[in-house]
């Protein structure tokens, strides 16, 4: 059998992740464009965080199989990820949807999982919450990481590591980020869902963003129809639910090449595609 360690010498893992996926309009973003972009950029593995694809609000079975068989290899979830009550059970008998490691100990699914590519290659998929000006106390997400990170190592037992960071606060972000930097590939944040302008391959190697954005209409307050925000923001009063707006979206997010030997990161690029936004893509 061939030594895919020299066979792909060469050949840098090509890995994107997309910010959360928001509604109908980021749903259909990623059903449309994601199977031609794979192809297009050569993709080796693709993770999309769904944590508010169903009505702005958690992730429903049906849809997490929609972006699934868009091409997502992996979907994250968050600190809503169990506001569409049939998760609780579709996770268990999916091994491709990953919840917050520091989420309650009783939770069904698992906060890391460990994937192949077409090639072979083991990727590592960890997300943790954060702490910071979240509405529910955490536990300590960087003690989570650690035990990761010393399970899962770069180099040895898998060739990639990507850990989605779903807190508010980009000091957060930024703490953990450096607390992996040298043991994670990709340290890449979600939950804001406005993309920061920080992408960088950090001193150890680590490819590392604040906050990917999302996969939305940006002509919106956050990816939510402005309507019903901007009332509550004037009058302090609120109406109706929000609902997420229905314009075009901006597929955010972050593309990656890893080094199979060091699993660091080798190319670091900001991903914005369709929408309002500036484009950037790997090209």
């Amino acid at each position: 059998m061939l030594n895919f360690r020299s066979a792909l010498k060469n050949y840098p893992m090509k890995i994107m992740f997309l910010g959360d996926v928001v509604g109908r309009s980021g749903r259909d973003a990623i059903i449309k464009h994601l199977p031609q972009l794979r192809k297009d950029w050569r993709l080796d593995f693709v993770v999309v965080n769904g944590e508010n694809a169903t009505n702005g609000m958690g992730l429903s079975g049906d849809h997490a199989k929609e972006l699934l068989a868009a091409g997502a290899d992996c979907l994250t979830l968050g600190d809503h990820a169990f506001d569409q009550r049939d998760m609780m059970q579709f996770i268990e008998g999916e091994s491709r949807i990953v919840r917050p490691l520091n989420f309650a100990k009783s939770a069904p699914g698992r906060g890391v999982r460990v994937f192949s590519d077409a090639r072979g290659r083991k990727i590592a998929v960890a997300q943790v919450l954060g702490q910071v000006f979240m509405k529910r106390p955490f536990d300590d997400p960087f003690s989570e990481l650690d035990t990761v990170m010393r399970t899962h190592t770069l180099g040895g037992s898998v060739q990639a590591l990507l850990v989605d960071v779903h807190c508010e606060a980009t000091s957060e972000k930024m703490g953990i980020g450096h607390f992996c930097d040298g043991r994670a590939s990709v340290v890449v944040g979600t939950h804001t869902h406005v993309c920061t302008a920080d992408a960088q391959i950090l001193p150890a190697g680590t490819a590392f963003q604040s906050d990917a954005g999302m996969c939305g209409d940006y002509n919106s307050v956050i990816g939510m129809d402005k309507a019903e925000p901007l009332r509550r923001f004037v009058t302090g009063m609120g109406k109706t639910r929000f609902q997420p707006a229905d314009g075009e979206a901006t597929l955010s997010g972050l593309y990656v090449e890893t080094d199979d030997r060091t699993g660091l990161a080798l190319r670091v690029k900001m991903i914005r595609f369709g929408g309002r936004l500036e484009q950037s893509t790997p090209e």
